[in-house]
């Protein structure tokens, strides 16, 4: 496996994780506060839902030339990634509240304890149905943009989703046996590597397609990664030294 084959596994496998954290949240808390019938419905549909757009968007997407679509992929990716990235700069250095998979729980399900069992419609609830089915089909969508970019680019849609679908059943499989979110599982340093992963990949390939040759080839990435997350963490070390001098000199 060369070492882009390897980080697409990793990148992917993390990623996936990640959304499936907070999917899996959102289940829980339907089904242990509402009904468990209606919410495995909603997982259905949803699940359904991401099938088709997998079978519209993937064809597209790999008919695309190799150049264009790295170009557009590793775009997608460095925004992406980016994105991902700041937000685990800031909650790192302490500017933004760190993602709490146990408070989002407790909020799923006291909002759920709150809204009245109304009319059921051939049985099922409407609001534990609705709720999974927009959880699942959020973060699926997410878990779907990931697949498709990272495995059409490198044409491994094969190796991306077999890496996507080991994340979700890890995830799935622990949170049901333990029947709690996954409080324990270090999210935000989960997104604070795959942002730097995807930022990366999204930079090596979007240069590539715009005609640019990497010395090293795919070994390149072996120097990318380490140097975007050696800048990220300097980032956040100045953010935390300059809210740490902002507090002394509020307090002289």
């Amino acid at each position: 496996m060369s070492a882009a084959e390897l980080g697409l596994a990793v990148s992917v496998f993390l990623a996936c994780a990640v959304e499936a954290v907070e999917a899996l949240t959102i289940v829980l808390a339907m089904g242990t506060t509402r009904s468990w019938r209606p919410t495995w419905y909603g997982v259905a549909a949803a699940t359904v839902a991401l099938a088709v757009v997998v079978a519209i968007a993937g064809p597209a997407l790999t008919a695309l030339p190799l150049g264009v679509l790295r170009v557009v992929v590793g775009g997608l990716l460095l925004v992406f990634g980016l994105q991902w990235l700041r937000k685990a700069i800031l909650r790192a250095a302490g500017l933004k509240a760190l993602h709490d998979e146990a408070a989002l729980f407790a909020e799923e399900s006291e909002r759920a304890r709150a809204v009245a069992h109304g009319p059921e419609r051939a049985g099922i609830d409407p609001y534990a149905f609705t709720v999974s089915f927009k959880g699942v089909l959020l973060e699926g969508l997410e878990v779907v943009f990931i697949v498709l970019t990272f495995g059409a680019n490198q044409h491994r849609i094969g190796l991306a989703a077999i890496a996507a679908l080991a994340a979700v059943a890890v995830v799935v499989a622990v949170g049901f046996a333990v029947r709690a979110p996954l409080a324990r599982v270090p999210e935000n340093a989960l997104k604070f590597a795959v942002g730097v992963m995807l930022a990366s990949f999204g930079t090596f390939w979007s240069a590539e397609g715009a005609g640019a040759h990497w010395p090293g080839g795919d070994a390149a990435l072996l120097v990318i990664i380490p140097g975007l997350l050696i800048a990220a963490l300097t980032i956040v070390s100045w953010l935390r030294r300059a809210a740490a001098s902002r507090l002394v000199e509020r307090s002289a």
